[in-house]
């Protein structure tokens, strides 16, 4: 974690204030004074502002159910950040672990802590995601095959990494996979000559969406623990 995301998660200070104190020559680590905010730091060292030690808040684990035609942004930009409907103190400190588009619906995880979500998105966690997508033309019987083995996306050379189809119906289907690709879902159905009319993400890990649009709760600690496997 930088030096200045330290203190602010252990004060009430904003950012500017934090690198002022920084600079200023007011915080140490293990005892040596450090004056560069971009420095690495760790929850385990003696981090002292003017002689009193400094402890951050405890990190939090959001589950969130993203309505279509908001961004997954800490601020308004085109769309309106889904962080609108989320009524959190600090609520700054807090970034997406894995973003949907803007039409994209459905589950999405919010936190502070930065080591738990690398956990999630980095490929060779091979972190499941569950998407409920909707085809503007009937699914090919060739299809559940060609996923499972991996799709060459426009532009780039190495497949997918194999994903498991489920047909629901003949314009519908439950999409699992384990990277998250820039547009991948949409891009791996265009590969088939199909397009996506709609995606909506249902799961993520071991955890499901369970609450009602616009609406987040809390993770369990069972939860929390479950992408740390």
């Amino acid at each position: 974690m930088r030096l200045d995301k330290f203190v602010c998660k252990s004060t009430e200070l904003t950012k500017p204030e934090a690198i002022k104190r920084i600079c200023s020559g007011d915080v140490s680590v293990n005892g040596c004074i450090v004056m560069n905010e971009a420095a690495q730091v760790h929850e385990n060292n003696i981090i002292l502002l003017d002689g009193s030690r400094l402890k951050t808040r405890e990190f939090r684990y959001v589950l969130m159910h993203k309505p279509a035609g908001t961004i997954c942004s800490n601020k308004d930009e085109l769309y309106p950040s889904l962080f609108n409907h989320l009524a959190i103190e600090n609520v700054e400190e807090l970034h997406i672990a894995g973003r949907l588009d803007a039409d994209t619906t459905g589950m999405v995880l919010i936190t502070d802590d930065g080591r738990w979500s690398f956990n999630i998105t980095r490929p060779t966690q091979k972190c499941a995601k569950v998407y409920r997508v909707r085809l503007s033309r009937d699914i090919s019987d060739d299809v559940v095959a060609k996923f499972k083995q991996g799709i060459k996306l426009q532009g780039e050379q190495q497949l997918t990494l194999p994903a498991e189809l489920e047909v629901i119906s003949t314009k519908e289907v439950l999409l699992t996979i384990t990277e998250g690709k820039f547009h991948q879902v949409k891009r791996m159905f265009s590969a088939v000559g199909n397009r996506v009319i709609s995606l909506h993400r249902e799961a993520i890990g071991d955890v499901s969406l369970d609450v009602d649009v616009a609406q987040w709760r809390f993770l369990t600690r069972n939860e929390v623990q479950s992408f740390n496997k």
